[in-house]
């Protein structure tokens, strides 16, 4: 298994952090890692990204929704044949008692492939993932202080 987790104390209310996670339009404007973006986030629908895992290259990546709670967590991955390969990507917000939110970034590889990804992509996928995670809190943050002003 390989597996990435990552958190944020982010100061903006979970409903802007949850705004900013499903306002793929915006991606660009932000998000270094994952540079497009399109879905309908429904239970069973496709997620379409072009992810920037090295660099030099964008390439195109599908997922499968497997949960949306509005607000809380999204939840996306892969599953490949014969069990080589199953990830999941998850989105966790929880509100804190300052007004904030806790945000928990993960990423989980498993499979007899898992640890040969982990090993060619590691290092680039959890400079992707935190370069990600660090954005989505100050886009939040950002657009929260917008809303106030």
């Amino acid at each position: 298994m390989f597996e990435i987790l990552l958190t944020e104390e982010i100061q903006a209310p979970s409903e802007v952090v949850w705004e900013v996670i499903t306002n793929t339009a915006a991606y660009p404007q932000w998000n270094t890692f994952v540079v497009a973006c399109e879905s309908t986030f429904q239970v069973g629908d496709p997620i379409h990204m072009k992810v920037r895992v090295l660099p030099f290259m964008v390439q195109p990546q599908t997922e499968t929704i497997w949960r949306n709670e509005p607000g809380r967590l999204l939840d996306y991955g892969i599953k490949a044949p014969l069990g080589a390969l199953a990830s999941t990507r998850q989105h966790r917000l929880s509100a804190t008692p300052s007004g904030g939110t806790h945000y928990e970034s993960l990423f989980r590889l498993e499979g007899w492939f898992s640890p040969v990804v982990g090993l060619l992509f590691g290092a680039q996928l959890r400079r992707g993932f935190g370069e990600m995670t660090r954005g989505i809190a100050n886009r939040a943050m950002d657009v929260n202080a917008a809303v106030r002003a």
